[in-house]
Protein backbone atom coordinates (compact mmCIF):
# COMPACT_ATOMS: atom_id res chain seq x y z
CA UNK A 1 0.00 0.00 0.00
CA UNK A 2 1.23 3.43 -0.97
CA UNK A 3 0.70 6.05 1.58
CA UNK A 4 0.54 9.78 0.75
CA UNK A 5 2.21 11.78 3.67
CA UNK A 6 0.90 15.03 1.52
CA UNK A 7 1.48 17.07 -1.37
CA UNK A 8 2.64 20.89 -2.21
CA UNK A 9 1.90 23.06 -5.17
CA UNK A 10 4.93 22.98 -7.69
CA UNK A 11 3.30 25.84 -10.54
CA UNK A 12 6.34 28.00 -8.80
CA UNK A 13 8.33 26.62 -12.03
CA UNK A 14 6.27 28.74 -14.43
CA UNK A 15 7.15 31.60 -12.85
CA UNK A 16 9.20 33.82 -14.41
CA UNK A 17 12.57 34.56 -12.91
CA UNK A 18 16.33 35.70 -13.94
CA UNK A 19 17.91 33.72 -17.00
CA UNK A 20 20.71 31.72 -15.43
CA UNK A 21 23.15 33.83 -16.84
CA UNK A 22 24.05 37.78 -17.32
CA UNK A 23 20.25 38.70 -17.66
CA UNK A 24 20.82 42.04 -17.19
CA UNK A 25 23.16 44.37 -17.22
CA UNK A 26 25.09 44.65 -13.98
CA UNK A 27 24.55 40.43 -13.53
CA UNK A 28 21.92 40.22 -11.00
CA UNK A 29 19.48 42.39 -9.24
CA UNK A 30 21.46 43.11 -6.91
CA UNK A 31 23.76 44.76 -8.87
CA UNK A 32 26.77 42.56 -7.98
CA UNK A 33 28.36 42.10 -11.95
CA UNK A 34 29.32 38.62 -9.82
CA UNK A 35 28.33 35.36 -11.56
CA UNK A 36 29.32 31.83 -10.46
CA UNK A 37 30.13 30.84 -13.51
CA UNK A 38 34.34 30.19 -13.60
CA UNK A 39 35.71 32.80 -16.40
CA UNK A 40 37.66 31.71 -19.25
CA UNK A 41 41.23 33.46 -18.57
CA UNK A 42 42.42 32.26 -22.26
CA UNK A 43 40.08 34.04 -24.44
CA UNK A 44 39.10 33.89 -28.65
CA UNK A 45 37.86 36.59 -30.28
CA UNK A 46 34.84 34.71 -32.37
CA UNK A 47 32.18 37.87 -34.18
CA UNK A 48 32.06 41.63 -34.06
CA UNK A 49 28.85 44.01 -34.96
CA UNK A 50 27.31 47.02 -35.36
CA UNK A 51 24.02 47.72 -33.71
CA UNK A 52 24.49 51.06 -36.22
CA UNK A 53 23.58 53.08 -34.05
CA UNK A 54 24.65 54.23 -30.24
CA UNK A 55 24.67 52.15 -27.03
CA UNK A 56 24.50 52.98 -23.16
CA UNK A 57 23.85 50.23 -21.25
CA UNK A 58 25.45 46.59 -21.39
CA UNK A 59 24.02 43.42 -23.36
CA UNK A 60 21.95 41.36 -21.69
CA UNK A 61 22.79 37.52 -21.85
CA UNK A 62 20.00 34.34 -21.72
CA UNK A 63 20.59 30.88 -20.36
CA UNK A 64 20.95 29.26 -24.09
CA UNK A 65 22.91 32.17 -25.24
CA UNK A 66 20.96 34.56 -26.69
CA UNK A 67 22.07 38.45 -26.34
CA UNK A 68 19.72 41.68 -26.78
CA UNK A 69 20.22 45.45 -27.02
CA UNK A 70 19.04 48.23 -26.28
CA UNK A 71 20.52 51.11 -29.02
CA UNK A 72 19.34 54.16 -30.28
CA UNK A 73 19.18 54.18 -33.81
CA UNK A 74 18.57 56.85 -36.78
CA UNK A 75 16.14 54.78 -38.20
CA UNK A 76 15.14 51.10 -38.56
CA UNK A 77 15.48 48.59 -35.38
CA UNK A 78 17.04 49.38 -32.46
CA UNK A 79 16.06 46.18 -30.10
CA UNK A 80 18.01 43.33 -31.14
CA UNK A 81 18.01 39.67 -30.23
CA UNK A 82 21.42 37.90 -31.62
CA UNK A 83 22.54 34.80 -31.39
CA UNK A 84 25.92 34.99 -29.51
CA UNK A 85 27.25 31.09 -29.86
CA UNK A 86 25.95 31.73 -33.60
CA UNK A 87 28.47 34.94 -35.36
CA UNK A 88 26.05 37.17 -34.15
CA UNK A 89 23.34 35.85 -36.25
CA UNK A 90 20.40 38.43 -35.93
CA UNK A 91 16.90 36.38 -34.66
CA UNK A 92 14.58 39.25 -34.27
CA UNK A 93 14.76 42.99 -33.98
CA UNK A 94 12.21 46.03 -33.55
CA UNK A 95 11.65 49.52 -33.13
CA UNK A 96 10.93 51.33 -29.90
CA UNK A 97 10.28 55.05 -28.93
CA UNK A 98 13.28 56.67 -28.49
CA UNK A 99 15.55 58.69 -25.90
CA UNK A 100 15.81 55.70 -22.88
CA UNK A 101 18.87 53.80 -23.65
CA UNK A 102 20.35 54.26 -20.89
CA UNK A 103 18.57 51.45 -19.04
CA UNK A 104 18.82 47.84 -20.75
CA UNK A 105 16.78 44.71 -20.95
CA UNK A 106 16.26 41.95 -18.93
CA UNK A 107 16.61 38.28 -19.88
CA UNK A 108 13.77 35.43 -17.99
CA UNK A 109 14.28 31.96 -18.09
CA UNK A 110 11.96 31.57 -20.50
CA UNK A 111 14.07 33.92 -23.21
CA UNK A 112 11.26 36.26 -22.60
CA UNK A 113 12.33 40.06 -22.91
CA UNK A 114 11.46 42.62 -20.94
CA UNK A 115 12.51 46.54 -21.21
CA UNK A 116 11.46 49.41 -21.35
CA UNK A 117 10.95 52.76 -23.54
CA UNK A 118 9.26 56.08 -22.65
CA UNK A 119 5.90 55.89 -21.36
CA UNK A 120 5.54 52.17 -21.45
CA UNK A 121 7.15 49.10 -20.21
CA UNK A 122 6.99 46.06 -22.66
CA UNK A 123 7.96 42.47 -22.97
CA UNK A 124 8.76 39.93 -26.18
CA UNK A 125 8.70 36.47 -26.40
CA UNK A 126 11.42 34.57 -28.55
CA UNK A 127 10.32 35.97 -31.07
CA UNK A 128 9.65 40.03 -32.24
CA UNK A 129 5.66 39.64 -31.17
CA UNK A 130 4.61 42.05 -28.28
CA UNK A 131 3.85 39.56 -25.74
CA UNK A 132 2.41 42.64 -23.12
CA UNK A 133 2.45 46.87 -23.06
CA UNK A 134 1.56 48.55 -20.14
CA UNK A 135 1.49 52.43 -19.79
CA UNK A 136 4.09 54.01 -17.35
CA UNK A 137 4.84 57.42 -16.09
CA UNK A 138 8.60 58.48 -17.06
CA UNK A 139 11.17 55.67 -18.71
CA UNK A 140 11.28 52.41 -16.98
CA UNK A 141 14.48 51.74 -15.56
CA UNK A 142 16.18 48.54 -15.78
CA UNK A 143 13.38 45.76 -14.32
CA UNK A 144 14.34 43.39 -11.93
CA UNK A 145 12.15 40.20 -10.81
CA UNK A 146 10.89 39.79 -7.15
CA UNK A 147 9.08 36.41 -6.03
CA UNK A 148 5.91 34.80 -7.81
CA UNK A 149 7.08 35.61 -11.28
CA UNK A 150 6.21 39.31 -9.95
CA UNK A 151 8.37 41.98 -12.17
CA UNK A 152 9.92 45.52 -10.45
CA UNK A 153 9.30 48.43 -12.22
CA UNK A 154 10.80 52.12 -10.97
CA UNK A 155 10.50 54.62 -13.84
CA UNK A 156 13.18 57.73 -14.38
CA UNK A 157 10.62 60.28 -12.72
CA UNK A 158 10.16 57.77 -9.74
CA UNK A 159 7.03 55.90 -10.10
CA UNK A 160 7.58 52.38 -8.36
CA UNK A 161 5.30 49.59 -10.52
CA UNK A 162 4.73 45.86 -10.00
CA UNK A 163 3.55 43.72 -12.60
CA UNK A 164 2.75 40.25 -12.85
CA UNK A 165 5.47 39.44 -15.66
CA UNK A 166 3.13 36.83 -17.95
CA UNK A 167 0.16 38.89 -17.75
CA UNK A 168 1.64 42.30 -17.79
CA UNK A 169 -1.09 43.74 -15.23
CA UNK A 170 -0.40 45.61 -12.11
CA UNK A 171 -0.36 43.96 -9.13
CA UNK A 172 -1.38 46.45 -6.52
CA UNK A 173 -1.10 50.42 -6.78
CA UNK A 174 2.02 52.17 -7.53
CA UNK A 175 4.21 53.91 -5.35
CA UNK A 176 5.56 57.64 -6.23
CA UNK A 177 8.68 58.32 -5.20
CA UNK A 178 8.11 62.23 -6.23
CA UNK A 179 5.49 64.03 -5.56
CA UNK A 180 3.21 65.75 -8.28
CA UNK A 181 4.49 64.83 -11.44
CA UNK A 182 2.35 65.08 -14.61
CA UNK A 183 1.35 62.02 -15.98
CA UNK A 184 1.58 63.60 -19.47
CA UNK A 185 4.72 64.49 -19.54
CA UNK A 186 6.48 61.30 -19.85
CA UNK A 187 9.83 62.28 -21.00
CA UNK A 188 10.34 65.26 -18.71
CA UNK A 189 14.01 65.40 -17.90
CA UNK A 190 15.15 62.14 -20.09
CA UNK A 191 18.67 64.38 -21.03
CA UNK A 192 19.72 64.87 -17.63
CA UNK A 193 19.94 61.10 -17.25
CA UNK A 194 22.24 59.73 -18.71
CA UNK A 195 24.95 62.40 -17.25
CA UNK A 196 22.72 62.32 -13.85
CA UNK A 197 21.78 65.68 -13.54
CA UNK A 198 18.84 66.71 -10.82
CA UNK A 199 16.20 67.51 -13.66
CA UNK A 200 16.14 62.96 -13.92
CA UNK A 201 15.10 61.73 -10.27
CA UNK A 202 15.98 57.86 -11.19
CA UNK A 203 19.22 58.12 -13.40
CA UNK A 204 20.19 54.80 -12.30
CA UNK A 205 18.31 51.52 -11.73
CA UNK A 206 17.70 50.37 -8.28
CA UNK A 207 19.11 46.87 -6.33
CA UNK A 208 16.96 44.02 -5.16
CA UNK A 209 17.99 41.92 -2.58
CA UNK A 210 15.74 38.50 -2.24
CA UNK A 211 17.62 37.45 0.71
CA UNK A 212 16.21 40.78 2.93
CA UNK A 213 13.36 41.51 0.37
CA UNK A 214 14.84 44.87 0.48
CA UNK A 215 14.68 47.41 -2.73
CA UNK A 216 17.36 50.69 -2.85
CA UNK A 217 17.43 53.40 -4.90
CA UNK A 218 18.80 56.80 -5.76
CA UNK A 219 16.75 59.58 -5.77
CA UNK A 220 17.50 63.18 -6.49
CA UNK A 221 14.18 65.11 -5.40
CA UNK A 222 13.13 67.83 -6.82
CA UNK A 223 14.94 71.11 -5.26
CA UNK A 224 17.17 68.88 -3.14
CA UNK A 225 21.45 69.73 -3.66
CA UNK A 226 22.30 66.10 -3.94
CA UNK A 227 20.84 62.52 -4.53
CA UNK A 228 20.13 60.58 -1.21
CA UNK A 229 19.00 56.66 -1.62
CA UNK A 230 15.57 55.28 -0.48
CA UNK A 231 14.67 52.13 0.54
CA UNK A 232 12.07 50.24 0.12
CA UNK A 233 10.94 46.82 1.40
CA UNK A 234 8.84 44.04 -0.28
CA UNK A 235 5.76 42.21 1.38
CA UNK A 236 5.27 38.96 -0.42
CA UNK A 237 1.74 37.90 -0.92
CA UNK A 238 0.75 41.45 1.38
CA UNK A 239 -0.98 44.56 0.11
CA UNK A 240 1.03 47.00 -0.10
CA UNK A 241 3.84 44.76 -1.71
CA UNK A 242 6.28 47.73 -1.62
CA UNK A 243 6.50 50.21 1.19
CA UNK A 244 8.88 53.41 1.62
CA UNK A 245 11.34 52.51 4.25
CA UNK A 246 13.85 54.68 5.36
CA UNK A 247 15.76 57.94 3.07
CA UNK A 248 19.10 58.57 3.77
CA UNK A 249 21.04 61.34 3.20
CA UNK A 250 24.24 59.81 4.71
CA UNK A 251 26.43 60.47 1.68
CA UNK A 252 26.10 64.04 1.82
CA UNK A 253 27.31 65.02 -1.43
CA UNK A 254 25.52 62.58 -3.34
CA UNK A 255 25.22 59.35 -4.29
CA UNK A 256 26.54 58.20 -8.24
CA UNK A 257 25.98 55.11 -10.24
CA UNK A 258 23.14 52.45 -9.43
CA UNK A 259 23.38 50.66 -5.42
CA UNK A 260 24.81 47.14 -5.27
CA UNK A 261 23.65 45.02 -2.20
CA UNK A 262 25.62 42.25 -0.81
CA UNK A 263 24.78 38.59 -1.25
CA UNK A 264 22.86 38.36 2.08
CA UNK A 265 20.70 41.91 1.45
CA UNK A 266 22.19 43.26 4.62
CA UNK A 267 24.82 45.68 3.33
CA UNK A 268 24.46 48.95 0.44
CA UNK A 269 27.25 49.60 -1.57
CA UNK A 270 27.49 52.59 -3.94
CA UNK A 271 29.98 55.98 -4.92
CA UNK A 272 29.86 58.96 -3.16
CA UNK A 273 30.37 62.03 -5.28
CA UNK A 274 32.72 62.67 -2.68
CA UNK A 275 34.98 60.54 -4.69
CA UNK A 276 34.69 57.88 -1.41
CA UNK A 277 33.63 53.85 -1.88
CA UNK A 278 30.07 54.03 0.84
CA UNK A 279 28.87 51.10 3.03
CA UNK A 280 25.24 51.43 4.53
CA UNK A 281 23.12 49.23 6.78
CA UNK A 282 20.62 48.00 4.19
CA UNK A 283 17.89 48.06 6.75
CA UNK A 284 18.13 51.73 7.70
CA UNK A 285 19.98 53.80 5.30
CA UNK A 286 22.77 54.35 8.13
CA UNK A 287 26.55 54.51 7.67
CA UNK A 288 28.86 51.29 7.94
CA UNK A 289 31.64 52.79 6.62
CA UNK A 290 33.41 54.96 3.70
CA UNK A 291 36.97 55.03 2.31
CA UNK A 292 38.63 57.04 -0.29
CA UNK A 293 39.23 55.92 -4.03
CA UNK A 294 41.12 58.88 -5.07
CA UNK A 295 39.04 59.42 -7.90
CA UNK A 296 35.56 59.34 -9.19
CA UNK A 297 34.10 56.21 -9.96
CA UNK A 298 31.26 56.81 -12.64
CA UNK A 299 29.64 53.22 -12.43
CA UNK A 300 28.68 50.49 -10.00
CA UNK A 301 31.61 48.72 -7.91
CA UNK A 302 31.09 44.68 -8.40
CA UNK A 303 30.58 42.79 -5.42
CA UNK A 304 31.27 38.67 -4.82
CA UNK A 305 29.25 36.93 -2.18
CA UNK A 306 32.25 36.71 -0.18
CA UNK A 307 32.35 40.44 0.49
CA UNK A 308 35.50 41.43 -1.69
CA UNK A 309 34.59 44.47 -3.52
CA UNK A 310 36.08 45.95 -6.66
CA UNK A 311 35.89 49.84 -7.60
CA UNK A 312 34.44 50.78 -10.35
CA UNK A 313 35.09 52.72 -13.56
CA UNK A 314 35.54 55.75 -15.64
CA UNK A 315 38.42 58.40 -16.80
CA UNK A 316 41.16 58.91 -14.66
CA UNK A 317 40.28 55.95 -12.75
CA UNK A 318 42.27 53.40 -11.02
CA UNK A 319 41.38 49.32 -10.44
CA UNK A 320 41.48 48.78 -6.74
CA UNK A 321 39.65 46.15 -4.23
CA UNK A 322 38.55 46.38 -0.90
CA UNK A 323 37.32 43.51 1.66
CA UNK A 324 33.96 44.62 4.11
CA UNK A 325 35.76 44.18 7.06
CA UNK A 326 32.61 45.05 9.09
CA UNK A 327 33.11 48.82 10.61
CA UNK A 328 35.67 49.42 8.23
CA UNK A 329 37.28 48.41 4.56
CA UNK A 330 40.59 46.97 4.45
CA UNK A 331 42.38 47.67 0.77
CA UNK A 332 43.37 44.26 -0.53
CA UNK A 333 45.11 45.88 -3.70
CA UNK A 334 45.18 48.93 -5.93
CA UNK A 335 46.91 48.99 -10.02
CA UNK A 336 47.54 52.69 -10.36
CA UNK A 337 48.84 51.33 -13.99
CA UNK A 338 44.82 50.51 -14.97
CA UNK A 339 42.09 52.66 -16.13
CA UNK A 340 39.32 50.95 -15.46
CA UNK A 341 36.42 52.39 -18.04
CA UNK A 342 33.56 50.04 -17.28
CA UNK A 343 32.40 48.10 -13.78
CA UNK A 344 34.57 45.15 -13.61
CA UNK A 345 32.28 41.86 -14.00
CA UNK A 346 33.43 39.10 -11.74
CA UNK A 347 33.01 35.15 -12.44
CA UNK A 348 34.21 33.08 -9.98
CA UNK A 349 36.59 33.64 -7.58
CA UNK A 350 39.35 33.66 -9.81
CA UNK A 351 39.04 35.79 -12.81
CA UNK A 352 37.38 39.27 -13.53
CA UNK A 353 36.97 41.20 -16.64
CA UNK A 354 36.95 45.30 -17.58
CA UNK A 355 37.68 47.35 -20.15
CA UNK A 356 40.83 49.48 -19.56
CA UNK A 357 41.90 51.96 -21.11
CA UNK A 358 45.16 50.77 -23.56
CA UNK A 359 47.09 53.41 -25.51
CA UNK A 360 44.49 55.51 -27.99
CA UNK A 361 41.89 52.52 -27.38
CA UNK A 362 40.79 49.84 -25.61
CA UNK A 363 41.29 46.52 -24.76
CA UNK A 364 39.46 43.99 -22.50
CA UNK A 365 41.32 43.18 -19.50
CA UNK A 366 41.18 39.64 -17.61
CA UNK A 367 42.55 39.84 -14.09
CA UNK A 368 42.81 37.63 -11.02
CA UNK A 369 40.03 39.36 -7.99
CA UNK A 370 42.27 38.16 -5.38
CA UNK A 371 45.32 40.49 -6.11
CA UNK A 372 44.81 42.05 -9.63
CA UNK A 373 47.07 40.86 -11.52
CA UNK A 374 46.85 40.65 -15.11
CA UNK A 375 45.74 37.63 -16.50
CA UNK A 376 45.25 38.05 -20.07
CA UNK A 377 44.46 41.35 -22.21
CA UNK A 378 43.03 41.89 -25.66
CA UNK A 379 43.11 44.60 -27.87
CA UNK A 380 39.11 45.69 -29.04
CA UNK A 381 40.13 46.44 -32.86
CA UNK A 382 38.76 49.78 -33.70
CA UNK A 383 36.91 50.78 -30.41
CA UNK A 384 35.58 54.09 -30.39
CA UNK A 385 33.56 55.97 -27.79
CA UNK A 386 33.49 54.92 -24.39
CA UNK A 387 32.59 50.46 -22.41
CA UNK A 388 28.78 50.35 -21.48
CA UNK A 389 29.76 46.81 -19.95
CA UNK A 390 30.86 43.22 -19.71
CA UNK A 391 28.31 40.26 -20.06
CA UNK A 392 29.71 36.94 -18.80
CA UNK A 393 27.75 34.34 -19.87
CA UNK A 394 27.07 30.73 -18.67
CA UNK A 395 29.01 29.20 -21.62
CA UNK A 396 31.54 31.45 -20.66
CA UNK A 397 31.76 33.62 -23.27
CA UNK A 398 32.34 37.28 -22.94
CA UNK A 399 30.55 40.17 -24.46
CA UNK A 400 31.85 43.65 -24.53
CA UNK A 401 29.92 46.60 -26.18
CA UNK A 402 30.95 50.75 -26.54
CA UNK A 403 28.45 53.23 -26.85
CA UNK A 404 29.77 53.96 -30.43
CA UNK A 405 27.00 50.99 -30.91
CA UNK A 406 30.59 48.31 -31.38
CA UNK A 407 29.67 44.57 -29.57
CA UNK A 408 32.44 42.18 -29.45
CA UNK A 409 32.25 38.40 -28.37
CA UNK A 410 35.18 36.78 -26.82
CA UNK A 411 34.80 32.09 -26.49
CA UNK A 412 37.07 30.31 -24.11
CA UNK A 413 40.18 29.87 -26.24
Amino acid sequence: MVTLAGCRNTDSWVDAASAPAWPAQYGDAANSSYTPTVGATALSLRWTRSVKGSLAAAPALSGRGWLVLNAQTPGGCSLMEWENDDNGRQRWCTRLYQGGGFFGPLFDGFDNVYIGQPGAMLSFPPTQWIRWRAPVIGMPSTPRFLDDGQLLVITHLGQVLVFDARRGVTAGSPLDLVDGIDPTDFTRGLADCAPARSGCPVAAAPAFSAASKTVVVSLWEPGAAAPVLVGLKYHRGQNPLLTRDWTSDAVTAGVLASPVLSADGSTVYVNGRDQQLWALHASDGKPKWSVPLKFLAQTPPAVTPGGLIVSGGGPDTQLVAFKDAGDHAEQVWRRDDVTPLSSSSLAGAAVGYTVARSGDGMSLLVFDPKDGHTLNSYPLPEATGYPVGVAVGNDRRVVVATSAGQVYSYAPA
